[in-house]
């Protein structure tokens, strides 16, 4: 960005309005202003080294001050103070390299006292032995003993000038005294200004009973925690595991809900994607800390093999689960990240999470319909993608039930023309996102989501490279999720809608369920759904009773009864699909009977709507198809001779039995 410069003998009050001002006089440079702390560590060092030769040689001489030559021993600690700054300068010690004080500076410091000695040894014998020998090898020991103790007093004074006030924060007891744990309490105790006093800790280890981190003290574990909140005066609990389960925290959460203290968390591991825990990432338990918290290992080498440096593609990327893998997508460098949707707003707020600027100006920023197959062939040849990530479609199974064509034209008929476009165009690898209705299907979104299955298999037979979907369940957090309409009906005063009381759902937050999709995309398979451990099943009214609970006023819980093509309880993997496990403990790998693409000329979104969903249901469970078996049409839906759909031509994959691997 261009700044204006203002006239020479402007001042920044008489700027025009609309005018840019001058920039600020430059600031010394930064070697200027480091340079008198660096020299004040090396004088003090140099003073300390003085004092260990001083000392040693004493000792040497029994105390007898006499008999120490104080014109040689300072000679010697002149030249020793040489050589240590020199070597020092060398390991780090005065060029910025460490902070102050810090395991890696008193490494340093050591490897310095190391070569320092013995030099200092030579110099003596060249200059005629002006102290004793053996008190230049205790000198060495006790240099380093005194610069680490000035090191540790200064950082200690430090430490208690930033610590804040146990009057003027919340004082908390910190449940996990791991790593999370040291990092959190570090964050509170290096701020005057903290909204957070750690008082003490809780942890299930027995060994850790007598520990203290940064002073504060494990007073006992989990169950203990009433005590320990009554004994210190505690305001709240805070849960600092960043790999607590959703089970642990709901344990937690019941021991200190009878406490009248207020419950905080640290994010998952998978929110914070390695960086440390700091004050601001202190929150209070969501809905989905309880619901589908959970580790998520992800073997780094293999996911960033085939994204750092490539050309990605998301589809849907407005939507929750293509938004949140533009995200993290984006961390692994991707030579080019290009995100459509139709949603030119959907596109804005992801450009905006990413860069913070939303200003549309980007070419990677694709508006465009996956049923428009002219328009895909003209994003693919523009950006050329090596890696596809598929996840527009539409979700809400009530209103598929009702509109079967838009599943058809949507999910199936898009989903098809994502998978011929990225044939044609050479795509390495290609990970279409399902749903667990597509196992055992029962409804029109089941149906449409199972049939992409077949059809990414079948594309899978036809590529170069791998082609595979991903299959999970519900997404916490997402537009439309059960948590985000509990949120809107407690806001509007209730009821709180549930169709059954004993309907229970498979929940995972948005960042768990993309973070796996990414590995996902990272295993070889062939013409495989790659399904997802959710964990175990939640009950529906067990969620909406705990979110009733937690409204400030009474809100009333009723039930509806099951909808249209709606399951009490859904499942992951169908009757014919093992859990099977070779290459990830958190991805199921499920064969997929391919379904030829030509197929699809048979089906017409016009036809009646019971007639297209019993179509619908028969592709999504036929046999495996092709071009070989031509497949009679089980309903007045299928018109022979005849393709309504005026989207689709010649398909460009067929099913290829007995593919060499």
């Amino acid at each position: 960005m261009q700044v204006r410069r203002a006239a020479p003998d402007a001042t920044a009050g008489d700027s025009a309005p609309g005018e840019w001002r001058s920039r600020s006089p430059r600031k010394a440079p930064w070697l200027r202003a480091a340079l008198p702390g660096r020299a004040a560590r090396a004088g003090v060092d140099a003073a300390a080294l003085g004092v260990a030769l001083l000392i040693a040689t004493l000792l040497r001489h029994d105390g007898d001050f006499y008999r120490v030559d104080l014109s040689g021993l300072l000679v010697l600690s002149m030249f020793a103070a040489v050589v240590h700054t020199v070597a020092g300068m060398r390991f780090g010690l005065y060029t910025g390299r460490w902070s102050y004080g810090c395991f890696e500076e008193i490494a340093a410091l050591a490897k310095t006292a190391a070569v320092t000695t013995p030099v200092v040894f030579v110099l003596d014998t060249l200059l005629g032995r002006l102290v004793p020998r053996s008190a230049i090898i205790g000198a060495g020991l006790i240099a380093l003993v005194l610069t680490a103790g000035v090191r540790y007093t200064v950082r200690l004074l430090n430490d208690q000038r930033l610590r804040p006030s146990p009057e003027a924060g919340t004082r908390v007891v910190v449940m996990g005294a791991g790593e999370g744990a040291t990092q959190v309490i570090r964050a509170m105790l290096r701020s005057p200004f903290s909204p957070y006093v750690p008082v003490a800790l809780l942890d299930d280890d027995p060994t850790k009973r007598t520990l203290r981190v940064m002073g504060v003290p494990v007073a006992g574990d989990r169950y203990a925690m009433a005590d320990v909140v009554r004994q210190y005066g505690a305001d709240a609990v805070l849960i600092a595991i960043p790999s607590a389960s959703a089970d642990l925290v709901r344990e937690l959460t019941e021991l200190a809900e009878p406490l009248n203290v207020d419950l905080k968390v640290v994010p998952p591991v998978v929110e914070l994607f390695g960086r440390t825990v700091s004050v601001e990432d202190i929150r209070p338990v969501s809905h989905a800390d309880l619901l589908g918290r959970r580790e998520i290992g992800i073997d780094l080498a293999a996911v960033a093999g085939y994204l750092e440096g490539r050309r990605v593609l998301v589809t849907g990327a407005g939507g929750s689960i293509g938004s949140e893998l533009c995200r993290q997508v984006a961390r692994f460098h991707p030579a080019q990240l290009v995100m459509l949707d139709r949603d030119e707003s959907g596109l804005h707020a992801v450009q905006l999470s990413l860069d913070g600027r939303g200003m549309l100006d980007d070419r990677n920023l694709v508006v465009a319909d996956i049923r428009d197959q002219q328009r895909l062939d003209e994003v693919f040849a523009e950006h050329r993608p090596q890696v596809v990530f598929h996840a527009a479609a539409l979700k809400h199974l009530p209103l598929l039930e009702m509109h079967p064509s838009e599943a058809l034209k949507t999910n199936i008929i898009g989903t098809y023309q994502i998978l011929q476009t990225a044939l044609r165009h050479g795509v390495d690898r290609l990970v279409n996102i399902s749903t667990d209705k597509a196992a055992e299907p029962v409804s029109v979104l089941g149906y449409s989501k199972r049939i992409t299955e077949r059809l990414t298999a079948a594309a899978d037979e036809a590529a170069h490279g791998t082609f595979c979907s991903v299959r999970f369940g519900n997404v916490l957090g997402s537009r439309g999720s059960v948590l985000t309409a509990f949120a809107a009906q407690v806001e509007a005063g209730g009821p709180i809608t549930v169709t059954h009381p004993e309907m229970t759902r498979y929940f995972m937050t948005v960042q768990e369920a993309v973070r796996l999709v990414i590995q996902a995309g990272a295993i070889d398979s062939s013409s495989e759904v790659l399904v997802l451990d959710m964990g175990e099943p939640v009950r529906i009214h067990d969620v909406a009773r705990r979110i009733a609970a937690a409204a400030e006023r009474h809100i009333q819980i009723v039930f509806t009864g099951l909808r249209p093509g709606e399951k009490l309880a859904e499942v992951l993997l169908g009757p014919n699909e093992p859990d099977h496990r070779p290459q990830h403990p958190l991805i199921s790998q499920a064969p997929v009977p391919p379904l030829d693409g030509a197929v699809l000329s048979l089906m017409d979104p016009t036809a009646p709507r019971q007639d297209l969903i019993a179509v619908l249901r028969w592709l999504a469970e036929s046999p495996a198809l092709s071009p070989a078996r031509e497949a009679p049409a089980p309903v007045p839906a299928a018109r022979s001779g005849r393709n309504r759909l005026g989207v689709l031509r010649q398909p460009e994959f067929t099913v290829r039995q007995g593919r060499q691997l």
